[in-house]
């Protein structure tokens, strides 16, 4: 994923135990459990004074994010636990177009008082490549089990 406008990706460590992994969770002012439905398609949000810190805990999704005209596609999977942190003032959504819903926590750092309004969608400017998406879907499925993280560039 494009390190545009601060947005990091970051391999989770962890603590072995026996056969059991330990990870630390993700330092924040509020945690937030999401469920992002199967067959969903949504629009872009904006937060102006928060950063989201997301980790799917069940199932997988597209995070979309819109950077200079252009939309970026990252697969996020249970399979690969990594953060992926987006900064205030990104245009970022969802896609899931898998039969079962995906379970992301969102470890939300403030930086302002919380606006209503970031969390009303905006509307897209462009209409996302599902086409895209869906090869990503595929070619992920091929990666992940090498440990890849696959996105994609589509410019519109």
């Amino acid at each position: 994923m494009s390190s545009a406008r601060g947005i990091e990706v970051r391999q989770l460590t962890a603590t072995k135990g026996g056969m059991t992994n330990f990870y630390t969770p993700q330092s924040s002012d509020e945690t937030i459990l999401v469920q992002i439905p199967a067959i969903t398609v949504e629009d872009l949000f904006v937060h102006k004074a928060q950063t989201d810190q997301l980790l799917v805990v069940k199932g997988r999704f597209v995070l979309v994010t819109l950077i200079n005209r252009q939309y970026e596609y990252m697969v996020l999977s249970d399979r690969q636990p990594v953060v992926v942190t987006i900064p205030p003032g990104v245009l970022h959504g969802a896609i899931n177009l898998d039969p079962e819903p995906c379970v992301v926590i969102n470890a939300v750092l403030r930086h302002g008082a919380a606006n209503p309004r970031d969390y009303i969608p905006r509307q897209r400017p462009f209409p996302y490549d599902l086409v895209a998406v869906r090869e990503l879907l595929v070619e992920s499925d091929r990666q992940f089990d090498a440990g890849a993280i696959v996105t994609s560039a589509i410019q519109h």
